[in-house]
C-alpha cells in the first residue's frame, strides 16, 4: 500500500498538469483574435524597423514560454494547496483580477512591440511566478521609460512608431487606445506605404503657403514684356528727345543746330513649334528746332523666316525695304541742293543649307534693287538720277566642314551681276558690271560666350565698259559677338561694299566699315553703352581715300519696365586727300524712351 501511494500522488499530479495546459489552451483559443489577412497589410515594402521589432517580439515570446514551462511544476503545486485567490503580502499590490487598481493582462496575453532598443530586450528573462505584483510592477516601470524615449525622439525629430504602452494609454482618448493596440497586433503593418497614414505631429512646424515661396528673378526684370498679336510677339519702342550738334548734316558746309529727334522701334517674333520668323523695322524723324534746316526721315523693316525642310535641310528667306536721304558726305552727293534725294532700296534672298555628317552646304540668292529720286537744287530747278538706278544679282556657294560643334571653318565663292536700268548713262558709260568673289572664314558657335563669324577674301566687280577700271580689293566681313561675363556683350562688326558711281571717268570705291560696340549692365535699371568706328574708302583709279572716325557712348536709366531716360554724346570726324571732304561733327543727346 505504501508503494502504490506515490504512484497515486504521481497520477494526481499528471492529471492536474493536463488539466493546466486545457484550461490555457481553450482561454487561448476564445481569446478574440483578428485573422491574419486583416492584420497584416499585404501591399508595400517593408521596413527593416518593422522587420527587427518583428523578429524581436518572436524572441520574447520563446523566452517567455521557456518560462513557463519551468515555472509549471511550481504553479500545480501552489494549486493544489491553495483553495482561495492569491492575496499578494507586499504594500500596494492588487489581485489579478482587479483592473481598475492597474494590473496588467495576465502573461499568457501576447507581448506588446516597443521601441525599445536591442540592448534593452536581448538580456535573459528571469524566471517568475505569473502575475505577480512584482513583476506588474516592474512592466509598468519598463512602459514608463519606453514613452520618455519616444518623447525624446519627437523633439530630435526621428521617425516613431504609433504605439503606446499601458502606461501612456491612461492619458489618450479611448479610440486612440484602440487604434494603437490594433496597429500593434502585427507589426510588419508599419511599411513604407503605411507613413502617409501616421497621425500629424502637431508640434512640427507648418508648410509656408505658396504666395510665401521664393520666386525665380528674371534674367531682365526691365525687359519689354511684349504684345500677344496672333502667333508673334510684338515689342515696340518709342524714344523722343533733343540733339545738340556742331554740324547738323555732317558734311564740310554743315552748321550747328538743335534738332528734334523721334525714334520707332519694333521687333515681332513667332512662337511656332517647329519653324520661325522675326520682323524687325526702324524708323527715325528729325526736324530742325533752331539753326540749320534739317527735315528728313529714315527707315528699314527687315523680316526672315526660316523652315526646316526634310533630310537636315533647311530654307531660309529674307526680304527687306529701306528707304534714306542721300549722305551729304557721299562721294555722289550732289551740291546745291536743298535736301538731299531720297535712296529707296529693295532687297530679298533665299537660302537653301544642307548637312551631311560633318560637312555643311549652303547655297543662297539675293537680288537687291536701288532707285533714287530727283535732286531739288537751291535755283528750283530737279535733276533726275534714274542713270543710277541698278539691280544686283549675287549667287553665293558655302561648304564647311564642322571640327566640333563650336568650330566650322568654311570657303565661300560669290558670283553676280550688276545691272543699270539705262545701258548707257548721261556721260555715255557702259555702267554695267560683273561681280565675282572669294573668301575663307570660320563659324564660332560657343553659346552666348562667344558666336558669330568673319571671313577675309578677295572682291572684284569688272564694268563692262573698258574705259573704267574694275573695282577690286580685300574683302573682310565680320559678326562676332563676346560676353566675357555676365551682363557684359561686346560686338564687332565688319562689312565690304563696292560703292558705284556715275560720275563721268570714275568706276567707284571700295568701303571698309568696322564697328566695335560694347554694353553693360551696371545695375539692373542702369545700361551703359559704347561704340567706336571705324571706316576707309579707297578710290578705284586714283590714290584718293577716305578716312572716317567716330566714338560714342551713352546710358540708360529705367524708371520703371516701360519708361527710362537715355542720353548720348558724339564724335565723328572724316579726314580725306581729296579736297572739301573734310569736316567734324560733335553732339550730344538727351531723351525719354517708352517701350512695352
Amino acid at each position: 500500500m505504501s508503494g502504490g501511494q506515490p504512484e497515486t500522488k504521481i497520477g494526481r499530479r499528471g492529471i492536474a498538469v493536463a488539466a493546466l495546459l486545457l484550461t490555457a489552451s481553450a482561454l487561448t483559443l476564445l481569446r478574440p483574435a483578428s485573422a491574419f489577412s486583416q492584420e497584416t497589410e499585404l501591399r508595400g515594402e517593408v521596413s527593416e524597423s518593422a522587420i527587427l521589432a518583428d523578429q524581436q517580439r518572436k524572441a520574447r515570446q520563446l523566452r517567455a514560454q521557456a518560462s513557463q514551462d519551468q515555472n509549471q511544476p511550481a504553479a500545480v503545486a501552489d494549486q493544489d494547496t491553495a483553495s482561495t485567490t492569491y492575496q499578494p503580502a507586499s504594500p500596494g499590490a492588487v489581485p489579478d483580477d482587479d483592473q481598475t487598481a492597474g494590473a496588467t493582462d495576465s502573461i499568457f496575453d501576447q507581448p506588446q512591440a516597443t521601441d525599445d532598443s536591442p540592448a534593452d530586450t536581448t538580456a535573459p528573462a528571469k524566471p517568475r511566478r505569473p502575475s505577480t505584483a512584482k513583476q506588474r510592477a516592474h512592466d509598468a516601470k519598463a512602459g514608463g521609460k519606453t514613452a520618455d524615449k519616444k518623447k525624446a525622439r519627437k523633439k530630435t525629430g526621428e521617425a516613431t512608431d504609433n504605439t503606446t504602452t499601458a502606461a501612456t494609454a491612461g492619458t489618450g482618448s479611448q479610440a486612440d487606445v484602440t487604434a494603437t493596440d490594433e496597429e500593434d497586433a502585427n507589426r510588419r503593418a508599419v511599411t513604407i506605404d503605411s507613413v502617409d497614414r501616421q497621425k500629424l505631429d502637431p508640434g512640427a512646424e507648418r508648410t509656408a503657403s505658396i504666395e510665401g515661396q521664393k520666386v525665380k528673378l528674371e534674367d531682365d526684370p526691365f525687359a519689354a514684356p511684349g504684345v500677344k498679336i496672333g502667333t508673334f510677339l510684338f515689342r515696340p519702342s518709342l524714344e523722343q528727345g533733343l540733339t545738340a550738334t556742331s554740324n547738323a548734316d555732317s558734311s564740310s558746309t554743315g552748321k550747328s543746330a538743335v534738332l528734334s529727334e523721334t525714334a520707332l522701334r519694333f521687333t515681332a517674333a513667332s512662337d511656332w513649334r517647329e519653324n520661325s520668323a522675326l520682323i524687325t523695322g526702324y524708323g527715325l524723324f528729325r526736324n530742325t528746332v533752331s539753326g540749320q534746316k534739317i527735315n528728313d526721315a529714315q527707315g528699314r523693316i527687315e523680316g526672315q523666316l526660316n523652315v526646316d525642310l526634310d533630310n537636315e535641310l533647311r530654307a531660309i528667306a529674307k526680304l527687306g525695304y529701306e528707304a534714306a536721304p542721300e549722305s551729304a558726305s557721299s562721294p555722289d552727293a550732289i551740291a546745291g541742293v536743298t535736301q538731299q534725294p531720297l535712296r529707296q532700296t529693295v532687297d530679298g534672298s533665299l537660302g537653301i543649307e544642307k548637312s551631311v555628317g560633318k560637312m555643311r552646304y549652303a547655297l543662297t540668292g539675293a537680288v537687291s534693287h536701288d532707285f533714287y529720286g530727283d535732286a531739288e537744287l537751291s535755283d528750283g530747278t530737279t535733276v533726275s538720277q534714274k542713270d543710277r538706278d541698278s539691280t544686283l544679282y549675287t549667287a553665293t556657294l558655302r561648304t564647311g566642314y564642322e571640327i566640333s560643334p563650336a568650330l566650322t571653318p568654311f570657303t565661300e565663292v560669290e558670283a553676280g551681276r550688276r545691272i543699270y536700268d539705262l545701258r548707257v548713262d548721261t556721260d555715255g558709260f557702259e555702267r554695267s558690271s560683273t561681280r565675282l568673289g572669294a573668301r575663307a572664314g570660320l563659324e564660332l558657335d560657343m553659346g552666348e560666350k562667344l558666336s558669330g563669324e568673319f571671313s577675309v577674301g578677295w572682291l572684284r566687280e569688272a564694268i563692262d565698259d573698258d574705259r573704267l577700271a574694275a573695282v577690286a580689293g580685300p574683302s573682310i566681313d565680320a559678326d562676332l559677338k563676346w560676353s566675357p561675363e555676365r551682363g557684359t556683350t561686346i560686338g564687332l562688326t565688319g562689312k565690304t561694299t563696292v560703292e558705284t558711281t556715275t560720275n563721268a571717268g570714275e568706276s567707284g570705291d571700295i568701303l571698309y566699315s568696322g564697328r566695335l560696340t560694347g554694353e553693360r549692365q551696371i545695375r539692373a535699371n542702369l545700361t551703359a553703352n559704347s561704340a567706336l568706328g571705324l571706316d576707309w574708302r579707297d578710290y578705284t583709279g586714283s590714290d584718293g581715300h577716305d578716312l572716317i572716325l567716330s566714338a560714342e557712348a551713352g546710358l540708360t536709366w529705367w524708371l520703371n519696365r516701360y519708361a527710362g531716360l537715355t542720353t548720348r554724346v558724339r564724335t565723328e570726324k572724316l579726314t580725306s586727300n581729296l579736297p572739301g571732304r573734310d569736316y567734324v561733327a560733335n553732339s550730344i543727346y538727351l531723351g525719354l524712351k517708352v517701350q512695352r
